[in-house]
């Protein structure tokens, strides 16, 4: 059974990793997933919590929409404290624009296995018709091992009724490539509040969720990913101040993240 965890202790543990490779300055985490699960509140609640305030870092969207509102490659680094110099936890995250149902809709399958490789430069714009090519000026012919991704994450909603086939089709390709490059892999499953009434009065019940359990065992075999690889959690999204419950559940997949990434580019 999932026993709370000491907020301080996994915060601390954040705030104090480094990476052992000196080829590697930070894990880069690439999220991916349909449009609208909440990719970009994602970043934002974790900056919140390592910034000990409110921050929006990344462009989130407050309206319900099949269309993505995320629609360049763009990096997101997460300051520490104040003042100068400006300095920044080692972990940076990449926002892509959003898997839609279609062949020429959303983000580009090949353009999310280029990212991987590191060969997609920032600020580069989604084309969901064509794949960046070598020739394209958003390509980038010699990545570093800064540049590549070390942690793959898949977000998804707790309150999606089903994923479209075609949608899923595209998953299976991304999870594919990152295997063949050993990259690990996670979920993050949101809207737990909204999706559980049981959840949504009190968070500490995520894990006795009968409703979230059998949804955490669907999006498992629909997807491809582990169990012990899921981790539900509640985004920030309209509260104003930090709340310790949904910065348990943040940091311990952040600190999941950290570790999986960690042992990837200890392997570089």
């Amino acid at each position: 059974m999932y026993v709370y965890r000491d907020n301080e202790r996994d915060l601390q543990y954040v705030q104090e990793y480094q990476p052992e490779n000196e080829e590697v300055k930070h894990i880069r985490v690439l999220l991916y997933g349909p449009v609208g699960s909440g990719k970009s509140s994602f970043i934002n609640s974790v900056s919140n919590i390592l910034r000990g305030r409110m921050s929006i870092p990344a462009g989130a969207s407050a309206t319900t929409s099949d269309r993505s509102f995320t629609t360049k490659y763009e990096t997101h680094e997460i300051r520490k404290g104040r003042g100068n110099p400006k300095t920044f936890y080692p972990i940076v995250f990449n926002d892509i624009m959003g898997l839609e149902e279609g062949k020429k809709c959303g983000v580009h399958p090949e353009d999310i296995k280029l990212a991987m490789k590191g060969r997609v430069m920032e600020g580069y714009k989604f084309n969901p018709v064509s794949a960046l090519s070598e020739s394209d000026p958003g390509y980038n012919p010699s990545p570093s091992p800064d540049d590549q991704v070390h942690v793959l994450v898949c977000i998804l909603s707790a309150n999606t009724s089903e994923i479209k086939e075609s949608v899923l089709e595209k998953m299976r390709g991304v999870r594919e490539a990152a295997r063949d490059l050993g990259i690990p892999q996670m979920m993050m499953i949101t809207k737990i509040d909204e999706a559980c009434a049981e959840t949504d009065k009190n968070l500490r019940k995520v894990y006795k969720s009968k409703y979230l359990k059998k949804k955490m065992n669907d999006l498992s075999s629909a997807v491809g990913i582990p169990m012990n690889c899921i981790f539900p959690v509640k985004n920030y999204r309209d509260e104003i101040d930090l709340n310790d419950d949904m910065d348990t559940l943040i940091l311990s997949a952040l600190r999941r993240i950290i570790d999986f990434g960690d042992d990837f580019i200890n392997k570089m």
